[in-house]
């Protein structure tokens, strides 16, 4: 995930400081993306100080320790140019969901039936939830660009567990195959 160019957007308006640029990202972004953690934030501004994309300077305060203040390079501008003139593309589905409607469907149809009517649940649950936020964020278009996006990603995995059923329901009604103790095993016990 590109943190890193969110943090040297920021900086592409005016230089700034850790936490200012943690309440920026949060403000800008929402609530959908989730908190950015401070740690991570100062181990992205170091990373990106090394590859020269920002620079760092110490601002002394009278009555408090010294502020760091991070800037945007030039190298900083065209690496943020490079990127956004790049596709997203994404490459490959590792998916949790995936991997319970394989473990499902290996255990048998009521397995598969359980899961699925979980997981219809929680994804009507998180549609809801989504739609009541988008209410709440409505004059902020980035927010609720995001927030769509998430809810037709969910939306998505609605249909795919819907047709799970119908397109995993042979396999999940086979009987799994259990392997038989080894004759070697039984004679030793």
């Amino acid at each position: 995930m590109p943190i890193h160019h969110a943090v040297l957007t920021l900086l592409s308006a005016s230089p700034s400081y850790g936490y200012e640029l943690k309440s920026q990202f949060e403000e800008a972004i929402g609530p959908q993306w989730g908190g950015l953690n401070i740690g991570h934030l100062y181990q992205i501004l170091d990373r990106l100080e090394r590859e020269g994309t920002v620079t760092r300077s110490h601002l002394a305060q009278p009555s408090r320790p010294d502020r760091t203040l991070y800037t945007l390079t030039s190298q900083g501008r065209q690496e943020l140019d490079r990127w956004l003139s790049e596709p997203c593309v994404r490459s490959g589905y590792r998916d949790e969901l995936f991997l319970k409607l394989f473990a499902a469907s290996r255990l048998g149809a009521d397995a598969l039936a359980r899961y699925v009517a979980v997981q219809r649940a929680a994804c009507f649950s998180e549609i809801g939830s989504l739609t009541r936020l988008r209410a709440q964020h409505y004059d902020e278009p980035l927010i609720t660009l995001l927030i769509d996006a998430a809810i037709s990603y969910t939306t998505a995995d609605l249909q795919v567990i819907e047709s799970a059923s119908i397109r995993l329901g042979a396999a999940a009604s086979a009987p799994l195959h259990q392997a038989e103790p080894s004759q070697g095993l039984e004679a030793s016990g």
